[in-house]
């Protein structure tokens, strides 16, 4: 069976260079550091698909906590929706972690599943992952068609 026409629309893999630093397609790494990294788990924008919306899905690991910014603080001219989810399946609010994402100024702390509507324009982060007690998972989604940063 030859290759569908509607295959184009499918993605399985990340593209390298939405990649984090030091990161491998899929699988978390332990740099030189001895660091886990985010595993990037899918990346969608108008560069992947021409046309699409901005989309991003990423497993966090309880070695991936840290005090450092995982985003710094920036704006978009789209509307975004960031998600964090706990993996705790007899709990699924409790966010198995903590998370402190700064919206238009103030500073939020999160120990629950969330979704965060950011529109358009918001200033939002730093985003700081502060402890991972089991796996979360990270979704966002924007209205724009490429990822684009301002500060």
């Amino acid at each position: 069976m030859g290759k569908l026409k509607t295959s184009k629309y499918i993605i399985t893999d990340v593209k390298a260079d939405k990649l984090f630093p030091g990161e491998q397609s899929g699988i978390g790494r332990k740099p030189e550091s001895g660091h886990v990294t985010p595993t990037h788990v899918m990346w969608l924008d108008g560069d992947v698909i021409p046309g699409a919306f901005y989309s991003e899905s990423v497993w966090i690991w309880p070695d991936c906590a840290s005090e450092q910014p995982a985003a710094e603080a920036h704006t978009h001219d789209f509307t975004e929706v960031i998600t964090f989810f706990g993996t705790d399946f007899e709990n699924p609010k409790d966010l198995c972690g903590e998370v402190e994402l700064w919206l238009d100024g103030e500073k939020h702390v999160m120990t629950k599943s969330f979704l965060a509507y950011i529109p358009a324009g918001m200033t939002h982060c730093p985003l700081i992952v502060r402890r991972v007690e089991r796996p979360i998972f990270h979704f966002t989604v924007g209205l724009g068609g490429d990822y684009v940063r301002e500060k």
